[in-house]
């Protein structure tokens, strides 16, 4: 009988969220860990893998499993590794997709990056469904992207594809960003890009706002957005600067793939209208004629609290076609 469940993990810097989701995309069961709890990697798999043996067992037993998808920063999909990721614990390469799957006594794993996971639970439960070209760009703390053409993610030939956010969009002094360039795009359209453009604004200009009574140190981008829904004038140019800088990426990532849609998901997509507008116009405007009005601007359908789960989730339908070339790769890289 066919096995009606799959497992999503989502590791991130503070917390590895995970649950037993079923073909419609409904989380049955779900826990969670501190990921910084666990310095040891073998200490971190003993904590995770007691979690999962704990909400499968809920749902069921392993038999009831048809895989398991890890969503993680630096996360690569072909070794089924996290490599070099610098908000996590551990450092180096860490073979998580194997070290979990030999706790689960064989369950088979698939891990893969988190924006990518997001892209895939677009495609399998959400507003991506029935599309075969689109991109998925996650406005978070950074700007990820995943990038599906003809119906399959785009890895590249490393597995490291699709890193959108560190394109660079200014050249000429541009932002210095974390991955140690400058000009980067989540340096400007990220959550922490846009307080860093109200902390210029405030620094550079004398007009009056909302954001002159708060600690420049301590603005957020949802105190950007409070001011803006109160019709702040400087909130809402700071809104404005920032949709454009994206409008006119995007008008760059149709070029590259002729996307059907561009799907906008995190915490910045929550402002709506008032990130969304300027995008839609920078974005036209800056399109080459043969691909204008053909590319749709979406929202995510996924519940933001649920949708890390589900996008790793869905890497667990597809998992049994992967994991026997993950795991020739890792016994490759061993023995070389």
């Amino acid at each position: 009988m066919e096995k009606p469940y799959v497992v999503g993990i989502d590791i991130g810097g503070t917390n590895s969220v995970f649950g037993v989701v079923d073909a419609r995309g409904t989380i049955l069961y779900s826990s969670s860990i501190k990921t910084g709890k666990y310095p040891d990697i073998n200490e971190y798999v003993t904590a995770l893998g007691d979690g999962l043996k704990t909400i499968i067992d809920q749902a069921g037993g392993p038999e009831k499993i048809k895989g398991i998808g890890i969503g993680a920063p630096n996360g690569n999909f072909f070794n089924g590794c996290i490599e070099f990721a610098p908000n996590l614990p551990w450092r180096g390469v860490i073979p998580l997709a194997q070290l979990v799957s030999d706790y689960l006594d064989g369950i088979p794993v698939a891990l893969t990056n988190d924006a990518n996971a997001a892209a895939i639970g677009e495609m399998t439960y959400g507003a991506a469904r029935g599309m075969k070209d689109f991109i998925v760009i996650t406005l978070g703390t950074g700007v990820g992207s995943g990038i599906v053409i003809g119906g399959n993610l785009v890895y590249g030939h490393d597995g490291f594809a699709g890193e959108l956010g560190h394109v660079i969009v200014r050249r000429n002094n541009g932002r210095p960003c974390g991955c140690g360039r400058q000009g980067c795009l989540e340096t400007y359209a990220s959550a922490t890009g846009v307080a860093r453009t109200a902390r210029e604004f405030l620094e550079i200009r004398k007009d009056e706002s909302l954001l002159r009574d708060l600690d420049p140190d301590e603005i957020t981008s949802k105190d950007v957005y409070d001011a803006a829904m109160k019709n702040d004038k400087m909130a809402l140019e700071i809104f404005e600067f920032t949709g454009n800088i994206l409008g006119e990426a995007f008008a760059d990532f149709v070029a590259f793939s002729s996307p059907e849609a561009i799907i906008l998901f995190g915490g910045l997509a929550k402002s709506g209208d008032l990130i969304m507008n300027p995008i839609k116009r920078a974005m036209e405007k800056n399109m080459l004629k043969i691909y204008q009005g053909k590319t749709k601007l979406l929202f995510s359908q996924l519940k933001e609290s649920d949708a890390a789960v589900l996008g790793a989730s869905a890497l667990g339908w597809e998992v049994k076609d992967t994991s026997a070339a993950s795991a020739a790769l890792v016994s490759g890289s061993k023995e070389a």
